[in-house]
């Protein structure tokens, strides 16, 4: 069954508004008709939806059922992901998204080889990683689109982790302190951080803010995982331990 996102203000007496892409996508790749039914996501909310008209610019759907989408974890982890090649963030996106992931921050570390030239350029890249990450809510049936944030320097990103419950940062020269040592005391956890370098890793420099700012050290294993690979795995870590499995979720 077809799935789209709205916003609060396109649903009004039992109807769904679909316009934009969605709309294009419906009328000119499914060939919606009269009568098709679509799931409409709307706040976490899922809506079983009857189209009963077709518009020019838009469609309309009446809404037959109505369930709080649960694929959604209690637990709100933000990736602060050191700025990678562009494939890559594409991949690191659309991957996290479907781990459950809430938020992407991109980061501007001393090592990230990739470079913005300007506010424009930066617009650029997170309207298209934005996309992305709506095709892969889309996929894997989330309740919600993680939004992926305007790039931001490493102390701005150690800043706003250092109101999380819980933050960690994966560093190759930690090896006594793995995920589980971490965890043991954060089963209450709601909010998490997640910090993962780029291709050149992190700094002595930064590590030693991250640390300063409460931000843990870990070791996610003896092998050194790519910056692709990296955020994959820590993430998997967290919500295993403290999201989708404590919510009674496989």
């Amino acid at each position: 069954m077809s799935r789209y996102f709205v916003n609060r203000t396109q649903i009004e007496d039992n109807r769904i508004k679909i316009t934009g892409e969605d709309y294009q996508h419906l009328k000119k790749v499914l060939r919606a008709v009269k009568g098709d039914t679509v799931t409409v996501c709307c706040e976490g909310t899922d809506y079983t939806s009857v189209i009963d008209e077709i518009g020019n610019d838009c469609i309309y759907a009446s809404i037959t059922d109505k369930a709080v989408n649960v694929t959604e974890s209690s637990l709100r982890v933000t990736l602060f992901q050191g700025l990678p090649k562009a494939d890559k963030m594409e991949l690191i996106v659309q991957k996290c998204i479907e781990l459950g992931i809430s938020e992407i921050v991109p980061v501007i570390t001393e090592r990230s080889i990739v470079k913005i030239n300007s506010g424009k350029d930066a617009q650029a890249k997170v309207s298209r990683w934005q996309k992305i990450a709506l095709e892969a809510a889309k996929q894997c049936n989330r309740g919600l689109v993680p939004v992926v944030g305007m790039p931001v320097k490493f102390a701005e990103a150690v800043a706003a982790a250092s109101h999380k419950d819980l933050a960690i940062i994966p560093y190759e020269k930690e090896s006594s302190v793995g995920f589980k040592e971490i965890v043991s005391a954060c089963s209450n956890t709601k909010s998490a951080a997640i910090f993962i370098g780029p291709e050149g890793g992190f700094t002595e420099q930064e590590i030693e803010l991250a640390d300063s700012r409460g931000i843990r050290k870990m070791t996610l294993g003896p092998r050194i995982l790519r910056t692709e690979t990296a955020g994959i795995v820590a993430l998997s870590l967290m919500m295993y331990e403290l999201g989708d499995v404590s919510n009674g979720r496989t």
